[in-house]
């Protein structure tokens, strides 16, 4: 029957996704630390506090 076949997974693309994954995890883990750390300072620099935002 049409389009009922199970695909076969190839290891090394199993790891490529689980790779792309893990950098978007680390990414937007690493990104929103930066961002509670830096963000407070930075609107106060630009624009003098948060509130005015």
């Amino acid at each position: 029957m049409a389009g009922l076949e199970v695909p076969t997974w190839d290891p090394e693309a199993a790891i490529l996704i689980g790779a792309v994954l893990l950098e978007a995890v680390l990414l937007y883990v690493g990104y929103g630390g930066l961002e509670k750390l830096i963000g407070p300072r930075l609107m106060k620099a630009l624009i003098g506090g948060e509130n005015n935002a």
